[in-house]
């Protein structure tokens, strides 16, 4: 792809304005979101009228099945009005690809109605026993963001047969699938008391001795198990996660700055006859700042563009192209804090009071990178890969 040909950053426009449409409204119940660890009915109501919780769902069941590129840019849009409802919508969307992994009917089943919502999150000890005609399911698992809101929960589980003999996959690995089950089955428990991202109310859930049926079990991101022969469904759920939290983070540095650049053409500091604006320092940083933020961006949009270019004539990514959108979204993530922390220090005391954006989004930013997709170590897996020395495929 020619470095200089603009046309990869084209978005369906549709979908990307509907997102920006949306910002007013976040923004106003941002402190809603904040204080009750939930997106309030109002804002999922309107997620669900502007179909944000179905863009990476197959059309055939009445998904957008939109691109990566043009999904990023709505992701960052939301994130631009608030953070917590952003993250809701990636994390549902990524665990909505599984719709792609099903059979037909079931998936269908799963995400017909226009509000299915699907939430998982981590669950280490859990486990799955073969039985006739699916699974018994026992497990606890955490941060499922956005379950609050959804209608069916995710169980990911290490399998194992009726005697306890562990399964293992056909190139040795145990074999570890996702078990569906609607949320008013799990036993839910509200662990989320957290300094930012509070609105994704992330909380713990549990099943015991459950029966899955075999048709609501599957193993993500296999493309032996792809039913969907979609170009976004070549893309791994790893891959959607990473780019798509990226945005988030981006997203929360574009608000932050649009908030400063307000702030700064009307206040005046203490002690001082001009405003923010007049200052060359300010002046300096958030030119600096902004082009930070635009670079990030453009690095993230070009690794995916490149690589939906690349799958229009292969089935799988290449380990180039996973390695580009993963250091592309652990740099974002990163410069996007940044930005967020220039902008919260140079707003000065204005910045530490809740009636204002900037200390919301501050925490909701640093709250992003502590997440596994912000890992520094990220960057030195895609140097090994770069060097050709032993790492780790997991991240990529």
């Amino acid at each position: 792809m020619d470095a200089h040909d603009t046309g990869w950053l084209r978005a369906s426009t549709d979908h990307v304005a509907t997102a920006r449409a949306l910002v007013p409204l976040l923004e106003s119940a941002g402190p809603q979101i904040d204080a009750t660890n939930e997106l309030p009915s109002e804002i999922v109501d309107a997620m669900h009228a502007a179909g944000m919780f179905r863009l990476l769902l197959p059309r055939s069941i009445g998904g957008a099945e939109i691109d990566p590129v043009t999904y990023v840019q709505c992701v960052e849009a939301i994130a631009s009005g608030d953070g917590a409802t952003a993250w809701c919508m990636n994390q549902g969307s990524g665990c909505s690809m599984s719709a792609a992994y099903m059979e037909p009917e079931w998936a269908a089943h799963v995400f017909a109605d226009r509000r299915a919502v699907l939430a998982w999150g981590q669950g280490p000890g859990a486990k799955a026993i073969r039985t006739e005609g699916g699974w018994r399911v026992t497990g606890v698992w955490t941060f499922a963001s956005g379950s609050r809101h959804s209608t069916w929960l995710g169980g990911h589980c290490p399998t194992f047969e009726s005697d306890g003999t562990p399964i293992k996959r056909q190139d040795g690995r145990p074999w570890d699938a996702t078990m569906l089950f609607r949320r008013e089955d799990a036993v839910i428990t509200d662990t989320w008391d957290v300094m930012g991202l509070r609105g994704t109310g992330s909380d713990t859930y549990a099943v015991t001795d459950m029966f899955i049926p075999a048709q609501l079990s599957l193993t993500r991101d296999m493309e032996s198990e792809r039913r969907h022969p979609s170009l976004l469904y070549r893309f791994s759920t790893m891959n959607i996660y990473a780019a798509g939290f990226a945005a988030v983070a981006m997203g929360l540095a574009q608000g932050t700055l649009d908030a400063f650049i307000k702030l700064a053409r009307e206040k005046t500091p203490a002690l001082t006859q001009s405003t923010l604006s007049s200052s060359q320092v300010v002046q300096y940083q958030l030119a600096y700042n902004k082009a930070k933020l635009n670079a990030a961006r453009l690095q993230v949009l070009k690794a995916l563009a490149d690589a939906q270019e690349a799958l229009t004539t292969a089935t799988a990514l290449t380990l180039e192209h996973r390695a580009a959108i993963r250091v592309a979204s652990t740099f974002a993530i990163h410069q996007s804090r940044e930005v967020v922390d220039f902008a919260y220090h140079e707003a000065g005391a204005t910045a530490i009071f809740k009636s204002n954006p900037f200390e919301r989004r501050f925490r909701d930013v640093h709250t992003v990178c502590q997440q596994v997709q912000g890992r520094s170590s990220h960057f030195e897996t895609v140097g090994q890969y770069y060097l050709g020395v032993p790492f780790s495929e997991r991240w990529l």
